[in-house]
């Protein structure tokens, strides 16, 4: 679930719950409250939340983290609505130290490989990675399903050469770090970082 804060279209609560894919979207509102669903399925791909009360403090725009009393708060508002889904808490962080555990080229690409992350789960995570310093035992940055990049670009579970992917391993420039390399690939870390904690870019980038 990726939540975003908008006070430029008035005071929203935006939470993405589903990758539409590209197809075309409905609502239905109901009080303050609104389910953004597939017209195709009916499959529900978000929830506007108008005048949110929440306990954290919203403000500015962009991506915000919910705690787990926020989402009950939440929940509670959509219960009061009249709709009957529920959303699920996850404390997961969306950016995080990953290592490349083993890496192989992809059947059906010149320059993409099929890397095993370790990203802090209960199991290794498959990424699809085309950068050309990618390598086995390199610790670099995840951007994990439900995170937000910088460009506002959303993070899911996809396929890349029909191969899946759960995530992406990011360079500075795609996490808009300060002094970023001019240099195509990813970001190399200190092989001192442990995998699977959450990305604090004011202590950790540079190698």
């Amino acid at each position: 679930m990726i939540a975003t804060y908008n006070k430029h279209v008035g005071d929203v609560l935006m939470l993405i719950v589903a990758n539409d894919e590209g197809t075309a979207v409905d609502f239905e509102k109901k009080g303050n409250v609104a389910r953004v669903f597939r017209q195709d399925n009916g499959e529900t791909v978000g929830w506007n939340l108008f005048e949110p009360k929440l306990e954290t403090a919203l403000s500015g725009d962009g991506q915000v983290e919910l705690t787990e009393a926020d989402l009950a708060m939440v929940n509670q508002a959509i219960k009061s609505a009249g709709f009957t889904e529920e959303l699920a808490y996850d404390g997961q962080p969306k950016f995080v130290v990953a290592e490349i555990l083993e890496m192989e080229d992809h059947p059906d690409s010149d320059h993409l490989h099929i890397c095993k992350v370790e990203v802090g789960m209960d199991q290794p995570v498959q990424i699809v990675c085309g950068a050309p310093n990618a390598k086995q035992g390199l610790k670099t940055i995840a951007a994990l399903p439900g995170a937000m990049m910088p460009s506002g670009s959303l993070i899911f579970p996809g396929k890349l050469r029909g191969v899946d992917s759960y995530g992406m391993l990011c360079s500075a420039r795609e996490l808009a770090l300060p002094n970023s390399p001019e240099v195509r690939g990813i970001i190399e870390l200190s092989d001192s970082i442990e995998a699977g904690q959450k990305f604090e870019p004011a202590s950790m980038w540079m190698a």
